[in-house]
């Protein structure tokens, strides 16, 4: 018989089930898949060897928790994952407000349910989906919402005096009895807010217009928190973060394969999007290492951080862009160009908070330059290394391009041209076609057009070549060529 289909408390006693705290079953599940070799969060990249064991050892401690990091770490995705470690099921006494456990009943008419009925006294079930609270701190948040207020509608259709407790109209946290109870963003919650969980914290009692309520909660609670708002919008009051077991500190991915990674996993795609435009590997490291420039970045505010949701917003726009391209040109497949993340910059622009010189050079400007140096870090990896000072008996590999464009009037590489025009230009310099076979001579065709482009950009940070937004794409000179023939 499933267990979900007994309904009293006597059919519950002959099964011989015990009930157990929150925290006990959290601890016990957790043993179980640590024991089998199971993964415990899921989806979640790069805190495998960092946050993830502290975040279980907390849980192995029965420790309250508070996640403490910049914007875009996952902090609330790990706290939706602990529902994973709960029973699926658990018995509460049938119509209870706040989930009372039938062994253990805490509220009033949950006791008084049973002293009239005994075994006889309804339950129903509890699966663990729905025991997971979650709220979002803000400087409008009260007591009345989070612990409970007097209910005068209850008192006058009930006919009871406002010194009955069943008047009571119980808030979020009592609400999640037996729950994971999750406070977002908490140094946004007003001191006074925050004092009011100290008890409900340490001894599990509440008080609501003068009642005094020895309510021992079963709550695990989960905390979440920005270092800015330490210094910024507001602080957690140290009597709180007194009783909050331990304090995680969360982090920004380490390297761009784990970038790479959450992107890929994070991105909401068409399907005609993913089939209709390619991505060569050098396109999706390139993108990742923007995040990267970004927080190292002296025009960018590093207190206030770059989420990783600016990288995976930045590859959908990317996307659309050559997907956008590929429907003017009526291409039926295109492969990404660099000239594409140009259409990031929205993306870019929205996520950063700049500093005083960042909001002077502009928002785009700053977003132009970031996409700039991610180019200029990854060029030595795929191509020789250009010197600031040279010797004088060297031959660099480029001289043969150089000397290419040195010839031209002006090569352009336009937005919208089909893919048919836009390979055919690149191919037009034999110079560019030799170095792409000499130092990256695997590449698919995809793969090697992308590179091309990436190469003339480079050269362009590295002031080998001057590079010219018009109105409809990109025109590529030799660095005084243009200057001394306009002369």
């Amino acid at each position: 018989m499933k267990i979900q289909n007994i309904k009293t408390l006597g059919e519950l006693k002959e099964t011989g089930y015990k009930g157990k705290s929150i925290k006990d079953e959290l601890r016990d599940n957790l043993r179980t898949k640590i024991s089998k070799k199971e993964d415990t969060f899921t989806g979640i990249h790069g805190y495998e060897n960092t946050v993830i064991p502290e975040l279980e050892r907390a849980i192995l401690s029965r420790h309250n928790i508070n996640l403490l990091g910049l914007r875009g770490q996952a902090k609330t995705r790990l706290a939706r994952q602990m529902i994973n470690l709960l029973d699926e099921w658990i018995p509460i006494v049938d119509g209870s407000e706040i989930n009372d456990d039938p062994f253990n009943p805490i509220s009033r008419y949950a006791t008084n349910l049973i002293e009239d009925k005994g075994d006889d006294t309804p339950i129903s079930w509890l699966h663990r989906s729905e025991r997971f609270s979650e709220k979002l701190a803000t400087p409008d948040v009260t007591v009345a919402d989070i612990i409970g207020d007097v209910d005068p509608i209850k008192a006058a259709n009930l006919k009871l005096s406002y010194a009955d407790d069943r008047v009571i109209h119980f808030g979020m946290i009592p609400r999640a009895n037996r729950s994971i109870f999750v406070i977002n963003e908490l140094p946004d919650l007003q001191a006074r807010i925050q004092v009011a969980l100290f008890n409900i914290l340490q001894e599990g009692d509440i008080q609501i217009r003068g009642f005094k309520l020895r309510l021992p909660l079963d709550i695990q609670f989960v905390f979440t928190a920005n270092p800015e708002d330490y210094t910024n919008r507001g602080s957690i009051v140290t009597p709180l973060k007194d009783r909050i077991g331990s304090q995680i500190l969360t982090h920004y991915p380490e390297t761009i394969a784990i970038a790479k990674t959450i992107t890929q996993q994070e991105a909401k795609l068409d399907t005609r999007q993913s089939d209709l435009v390619y991505v060569p590997e050098l396109a999706k490291d390139l993108l990742e290492q923007i995040s990267f420039e970004a927080r190292e970045s002296e025009f960018i505010d590093h207190k206030s951080g770059i989420s990783a949701r600016m990288s995976i917003t930045a590859y959908e726009n990317l996307l659309s862009t050559a997907e956008h391209r590929a429907l003017i040109s009526g291409d039926d497949t295109t492969a990404l160009r660099l000239s594409d993340f140009t259409g990031i910059i929205p993306a870019v622009t929205g996520k950063v908070e700049l500093v005083y010189e960042g909001e002077q050079e502009g928002a785009s400007s700053v977003a132009h330059s970031l996409i700039a140096n991610a180019i200029k870090t990854l060029f030595p990896d795929y191509f020789p290394a250009i010197e600031k000072l040279e010797k004088e008996d060297y031959k660099s590999p480029y001289e043969t391009l150089l000397s290419w464009f040195f010839e031209q009037s002006g090569f352009e590489l336009l937005d919208d041209v089909s893919d048919q025009e836009y390979t055919s230009k690149l191919d037009a310099i034999s110079p560019l076609t030799d170095l792409i076979k000499e130092y990256q001579a695997d590449l698919n065709d995809e793969d090697s057009y992308f590179m091309k482009e990436f190469l003339l950009w480079g050269l362009v940070e590295y002031k080998k070549l001057s590079k010219y937004r018009l109105s409809e794409g990109f025109r590529f000179n030799d660095l005084y060529g243009s200057y001394i023939s306009g002369l």
